[in-house]
């Protein structure tokens, strides 16, 4: 796409059309509700500053959405992904939506980013596990809109990972689902989150677990922030809530005085309350 291209292309769309390109950019994919969500609010739910005050009805929300997205979707902007999520009933709510071949090549002129991301049809396990992170983050900026929490940082997939050497001096890498940094009364809370949907077998809890640990000692976060993030585990139900915790309660390396209350695990349901809770609070 030629930089004449770009400039035409930029004039035909809106703050709001790019602000949908940029959420895919962030998190990859997305559901029309979860856009619906993001960028075509309701009256009297919370909007960003300079918005407008929204749509009358949820129907009303959800038609201008699948309206725009379909237009997106003509200038090769966005793509909808072939499998739906809940099935046919779940009509245009359900689509998938991820950066078309336009779109990626308009932001990466934008952002100045010399890496082409592929953009072919995600498996289907990759799809729900990167939804599941997007509804996290899209929980955060609501709350955050709605003037419960301050959300001073959000970082997804591949911006949340850090690195850090082992204690033998290898290069290792932390690849949280979610980093964020928040603050409510006289905190700051910095949290590292994982998406769970009941997929992976305990050991493999209990090697992230681990990852985290290591992480914890080499002092990168604590050097900078003086203080170590929260790790927290979101997960479908209570059955899973406690398969995780026995599994992270019964690791005997997991019990050094460094991994002391490090991680918690809540449900689904349970994931805002604990945002907004004071067990999160660190000075």
């Amino acid at each position: 796409m030629k930089n004449n291209d770009i400039s035409s292309l930029l004039e035909l769309l809106s703050d709001r059309d790019l602000s949908i390109l940029e959420s895919l950019r962030t998190h990859r994919v997305l559901t029309t509700a979860l856009i619906r969500r993001l960028h075509f609010p309701i009256t009297g739910e919370p909007t960003e500053p300079g918005t407008n005050k929204g749509h009358a009805t949820e129907m009303a929300a959800s038609v201008a959405t699948i309206r725009v997205l379909t237009r997106l979707e003509s200038r090769r902007l966005i793509a909808r992904l072939s499998r739906r999520i809940g099935g046919v009933r779940a009509g245009s709510s359900g689509i998938s939506w991820q950066l078309g071949a336009s779109g990626e090549r308009l932001l990466r002129a934008r952002h100045a980013d010399p890496a082409r991301r592929r953009y072919s049809e995600p498996s289907p396990s990759f799809i729900a596990h990167t939804l599941a992170a997007a509804d996290l983050a899209i929980r955060l900026y609501e709350l955050a809109r709605a003037g419960v929490i301050e959300l001073l940082a959000l970082e997804a997939e591949p911006e949340a990972w850090r690195t850090f050497l082992s204690a033998h001096g290898a290069r290792q890498w932390l690849k949280p689902d979610l980093f964020a940094v928040t603050a409510g009364g006289d905190y700051e809370h910095h949290l590292f989150i994982e998406a769970d949907c009941a997929t992976e077998h305990a050991p493999v809890i209990v090697r992230k677990a681990l990852q985290y640990q290591q992480y914890a000692r080499a002092g990168i976060h604590q050097q900078e922030h003086g203080l170590f993030p929260a790790v927290v585990w979101v997960v479908p139900d209570a059955k899973r809530q406690n398969a995780i915790r026995a599994a992270l309660e019964s690791e005997p390396r997991l019990r050094e005085p460094v991994t002391a209350g490090l991680f918690q695990v809540v449900t689904s349901e349970e994931f805002p309350a604990l945002i907004t809770s004071a067990g999160l609070a660190s000075p």
